[in-house]
């Protein structure tokens, strides 16, 4: 199991093209962990809106009554892949992984395979 810095720093550092990470509360908007980013790319800015992206997918699955849940979202820019993967289990509702990709340099399906290892040993 590793603490939120050092999931981070693997997400960072094993997936190919990423340009930074975060763990998120999307209760609050608040980002508990963040690494990578730069002058283009503020996390913490990315944090509280990629909140509010969650919370209407999860209303909005509300109002359609689907009984279901989210595994990640995708939102794919110009030049870069953005990666909101939800946490569950072990108490982690109410949390999710951000990871910012560039798009030329990043596999998208290798991206998600490894987010869901570096969830898998993440410990809150």
């Amino acid at each position: 199991m590793a603490n939120t810095e050092a999931s981070l720093k693997e997400a960072l550092t094993t997936i190919d093209g990423a340009l930074g990470a975060a763990l998120v509360d999307y209760t609050s908007g608040m980002a508990l962990g963040t690494v990578g980013g730069g002058k283009d790319l503020d996390l913490t800015v990315a944090a509280a809106g990629n909140t509010d992206v969650v919370r209407a997918k999860v209303r909005t699955m509300e109002l359609l009554g689907l009984k279901d849940e989210i595994e990640d979202i995708l939102i794919t820019l110009g030049t870069q892949y953005h990666l909101i993967r939800l946490l569950r289990g072990r108490g982690n509702n109410g949390l999710f992984l951000y990871l910012a990709l560039d798009k030329a340099r990043s596999n998208l399906a290798m991206a998600r395979h490894q987010l869901i290892k570096i969830e898998a040993g993440l410990e809150i």
